[in-house]
């Protein structure tokens, strides 16, 4: 039996969308690119030779209702193993759950460590999202350093990631001459939790997905108007953010990384974004628990219209999209193989098969075993369902909402 032959021709519309997203996509689906930049093994960071120190920084830390994540994460910022000045600034973001206390505790406990400022910003002022209006008082706070690390409250750090992200910006070999080897932006997109079901299922497909949308090396290439970073772990110039308008430039912007990555690159400032080392002492790691499908649902669909620019045209493109690429090939190699049309069969179990192939290093990369590369259609289609729920959030007014802010 032989179906319709416009059935078999969007099958394979499906299978030519993936050969191109395989290979002129910005071979987004790889994850090489790792600290120190160009190098394909982790070298740990030396200190410059002459005993000159590296250059100052302050880890700005914005925090709201983070005592509970915070033990996993702040000792790991605190020490840090860096030759140079730096000092950690929490901005406790007017938290409820004692927030700013379980941070002065744990300092307390690290008297070794770096330096510990704990402050809290003034009233959110309208246009502002809480983190961004925090991130603006932790950077003023910070005054005159050459580099500030912007890292979220949930990220855990190996005590060499510090060293790693400022040699990284420095240039290979730390050579102050090479500056157009020099970066103003390095972020690294933090390792995720994958401890239940529901994070093995959901998390590298969420990386996965942002790397298709903003392939790493587009964003790393000079020129390029693709840029992006990932907000729980970016070092940024602080001459680069002053020239892109500072912290004030993306007040409002609710996916604030994508839009600092812009900010800098669009005054000339170059970026780089890979993703986080495996060794324990580059470790960049998400220690935020997601234990079951709603806070994972929520963490998708809190900004996922506001990707899409809040454009029902653009809502309705992603979902054909979708549909399109990830959900027809398995659909179309059940019917091929039930109906017996070879053509189908064979269309579809290609698409997929390459889908599964773009899609197996970030499983790797996870520690997830390669049949799990499978099941990418299913969880896209989690993914779908996702961005069609932000779009009907946004328009009941509890779009983008975030510890008891919508925005």
């Amino acid at each position: 039996m032989t179906l319709l032959p416009w059935v078999t021709g969007v099958t394979g519309l499906s299978l030519l969308c993936w050969l191109w997203l395989a290979c002129c996509q910005g071979l987004f689906w790889r994850t090489d690119l790792r600290l120190p930049p160009n190098r394909p093994e982790p070298v740990l960071p030396q200190p410059p030779a002459g005993g000159t120190p590296m250059p100052e920084v302050a880890i700005v830390v914005p925090a709201r209702d983070e005592a509970a994540v915070l033990p996993l994460s702040l000792p790991g910022l605190l020490a840090q193993k860096y030759p140079g000045r730096a000092r950690v600034i929490l901005v406790d973001d007017h938290s409820s759950d004692g927030t700013a206390a379980v941070a002065r505790a744990l300092a307390e406990q690290c008297p070794e460590g770096l330096p510990l400022t704990v402050t809290t910003p003034p009233a959110l002022p309208p246009g502002w999202t809480g983190k961004l209006w925090a991130v603006r008082h932790g950077v003023e706070l910070a005054g005159e350093v050459e580099w500030l690390l912007l890292t979220d409250a949930d990220i855990a750090h190996g005590p060499q990631t510090l060293a790693a992200l400022v040699a990284g910006a420095q240039g290979p070999g730390l050579c102050p001459g090479s500056a157009a080897e020099r970066l103003d932006l390095v972020s690294q997109m933090a390792r995720l939790r994958t401890e239940t079901r529901w994070e093995r299922l959901i998390v590298p497909a969420f990386v996965y997905f942002f790397a298709q949308l903003y392939p790493f090396r587009w964003s790393n290439r000079p020129g390029s108007r693709t840029a992006a970073a990932a907000g729980g772990c970016s070092l940024v110039r602080r001459e680069a953010l002053e020239r892109a308008g500072g912290v004030a430039a993306i007040r409002g912007a609710v996916i604030d990384d994508v839009s600092l990555a812009r900010a800098v690159k669009r005054t000339g400032g170059r970026t780089w974004l890979g993703l986080a080392e495996r060794p324990e002492e580059l470790r960049v790691l998400s220690v935020r628990p997601y234990p079951g499908l709603g806070p994972l649902w929520r963490m998708v669909s809190r900004s996922a219209y506001a990707q899409l620019r809040h454009s029902p045209p653009l809502l309705l493109g992603t979902v054909i999209a979708l549909a399109l690429i990830y959900l027809v090939p398995p659909v179309a190699t059940g019917a091929g193989l039930l109906t017996g049309d070879l053509a189908l069969l064979v269309t579809g179990a290609t698409a997929w098969l390459v889908m599964t192939g773009t899609y197996l290093p970030m499983i790797r990369y996870y520690d997830r075993p390669a049949p799990a590369a499978l099941l990418l259609p299913f969880t896209a289609l989690l993914y779908l369902l996702m961005t069609v729920d932000s779009a009907v959030q946004h328009y009941r007014g509890r779009g983008a909402a975030w510890k008891g802010r919508t925005y």
